[in-house]
């Protein structure tokens, strides 16, 4: 279980008309929810639309998305949950691949715009 009041970063700083989310990973409680990518995904995405929630925005005011997948073969599984979530306009987004902390299958962090 991670302690997340011991690590050093803001859920979300505002800077002008923007806000950024830090990287959000499937954690519920303090443990990653879910050991597939689809279900990783959906946490992830509920964990962000709850930062936007506390900052009074929804998925319609995200920008910009940068996704980082642990293994490629989720990518098609990550990509259509995904696109559940932005069925219009969907934000610009860059996808790599890359090592993940707490075992995560998927990281996602987001610039929404205030307007």
């Amino acid at each position: 279980m991670i302690d997340l009041a011991s690590i050093p970063l803001s859920p979300a700083r505002r800077a002008g008309d923007l806000l950024f989310l830090a990287g959000q990973v499937a954690l519920d409680g303090g443990a990653i929810t879910s050991p597939d990518i689809e279900g990783q995904t959906r946490q992830v995405m509920a964990n962000i639309q709850a930062v936007l929630s506390d900052h009074g925005l929804d998925l319609s005011n995200v920008v910009n998305a940068t996704v980082w997948l642990a293994d490629d073969e989720d990518f098609g599984a990550f990509n259509r949950t995904y696109a559940e979530y932005f069925l219009d306009a969907p934000p610009a987004r860059t996808t790599v691949i890359s090592k993940l902390l707490l075992g995560a299958k998927i990281e996602i962090a987001v610039v929404a715009h205030f307007g």
